[in-house]
């Protein structure tokens, strides 16, 4: 079910009347571990083998780990948790690519050999659920959270429709407690998660897949254009990459609020980010916060070392996250990208304070300067390859020329500019106060006249999230 389309309004609709129509709190979250069952179950059911396996196994681990009476028997636990759910990922999304470099680097040795591939369709949402899965026992083990003694609690925190296949990814500090208290209709901010489903929808349906069109129709063959095809087609996929997945995190917001539930924001508007270090803190947060605390943090307290094996292990950090993202060279390259932005960062603001006038222009320049940096390196996320990445970057200096014109309409730029508008007054928060002042009947019409006017707007075809491959 794609958050945009037509059957998952009428489920979420369905599901709200079900859920606030129970009376018991019991009653009220097996029916949405069972409508969030069915929400998975939608594109193929014989994944939900995998959904469950995973709740049975860290289920157990914790339960396990809180029952062990030494270290060793704890680490036991996590050892088998963690086995088992990263030989899932990697046999589902890791197995045939690792198979292929194995085989091309043993033909480079002279040893030709077929490809040990297995074929296997990559089940939607896997490391999304897969790493929740795996935050608990590792919070468990490290005694950040206690142990769940409750499965259908469990259960749900791991397959919690909103946030099941693409995001946010929850810790169970941030769930579990409150899946333990009665929600109330009353507590629900009606206004805020209907301003983040319409919002959300509006960018994936009416902008993100609008600009996608451009985007894709230039990268089917990127070497039969020019630089003002490039030109456009860079912009329109920063735009398509932002609104996509920020799209479908303000639509999980908003359905989950509307249940009475409060998910971690995911993106907190990182193009007005000032350095890659802060872009990346803004830019798909559960992400970026759980490699900083389940494996950057670990690497670093190993050992300290020297600068040198500090910058190693965000990079090698960096990369993982790359890889995270999808079975491929250029995730990896993309991973690898923003890593090195990162340390040279860190390098200018450990060096900066001797130069204080390239500081200050620095300083004024931030926005831009990151904003050029992130949609640089998302050339390597949308590319298929180095080599492709780089004559992007040669046409866009006009070192490649195509014959090829990219059909783009005539206020595509002041359409750009408009967009940046919104995006700025929605980071300075100039709209919500209005609209929080609104009276109930005034804030309903106008909600009313939005969303009649969303669909004369929206994209011919419906596209799936950019997230639901990962």
């Amino acid at each position: 079910m794609v958050f945009t389309s037509p059957i998952f309004l009428l489920f979420l609709a369905l599901v709200l009347a079900g859920h606030w129509a129970l009376a018991g709190l019991r009653s009220r979250k097996l029916f949405l571990l069972g409508a969030s069952y069915v929400f998975y179950g939608w594109w193929d059911w014989r994944f939900l083998g995998l959904l469950w396996l995973s709740t049975a196994v860290d289920y157990t681990a914790g339960l396990g780990m809180a029952r062990a009476g030494t270290p060793r028997g704890r680490r036991a636990w996590l050892a088998g948790s963690l086995a088992i759910n990263l030989g899932v990922l990697l046999t589902f999304k890791y197995w045939d690519f690792f198979a292929v470099q194995a085989a091309h680097a043993l033909g480079s040795l002279g040893a030709h050999v077929t490809p040990a591939t297995l074929g296997l369709v990559l089940p939607i949402g896997l490391s999304f659920y897969t790493f929740q899965s795996m935050s608990y026992t590792l919070d468990v083990y490290w005694r950040r959270h206690p142990p769940c003694t409750d499965a259908p609690d469990f259960a749900l925190f791991v397959a919690f429709f909103p946030q099941l296949v693409a995001g946010p990814i929850v810790r169970a500090a941030e769930l579990l407690p409150q899946l333990a208290a009665p929600r109330r209709w009353a507590s629900v901010d009606l206004r805020g998660a209907l301003q983040l489903l319409l919002a959300g929808f509006i960018k994936k349906a009416c902008i993100a897949d609008h600009f996608a069109v451009w985007a894709d129709a230039y990268w089917k063959a990127p070497e039969t254009f020019g630089a003002g095809a490039a030109w456009i087609a860079w912009f329109a996929y920063a735009v398509q990459f932002y609104c996509d997945f920020s799209g479908y995190s303000d639509m999980a917001l908003g359905s989950a609020a509307l249940l009475g539930y409060r998910l971690p924001v995911n993106f907190a508007h990182p193009y007005f980010s000032a350095s890659v270090t802060e872009f990346w803190s803004r830019w798909h947060i559960s992400l970026s916060t759980w490699f900083r605390d389940y494996v950057l943090v670990p690497l670093s307290r190993a050992g300290r070392g020297t600068t040198a094996r500090i910058y190693a292990k965000v990079l090698a950090t960096m990369l993982l996250v790359g890889l995270w993202h999808g079975a491929a060279w250029h995730f990896v390259l993309w991973g690898g990208t923003l890593g090195v932005l990162l340390l040279l960062h860190r390098e200018w603001r450990l060096r900066s304070a001797r130069w204080p006038a390239a500081a200050a222009v620095a300083s004024a320049l931030g926005i831009p300067l990151t904003f050029a940096c992130v949609t640089s390196a998302a050339v390597f996320f949308r590319a298929q390859g180095a080599g492709q990445a780089g004559l992007h970057f040669a046409t866009l200096l006009g070192l490649h020329r195509g014959e090829a014109r990219l059909v783009a309409p005539e206020i595509f730029w002041p359409l750009l500019a408009l967009l940046a508008l919104a995006h700025l007054i929605a980071w300075r928060g100039w709209l919500r106060p209005a609209l929080d002042a609104l009276p109930a009947p005034a804030f309903a019409f106008g909600f009313g006249v939005v969303a009649a006017l969303v669909p004369p707007f929206m994209a011919a075809e419906t596209m799936p999230f950019l997230y639901f491959r990962f």
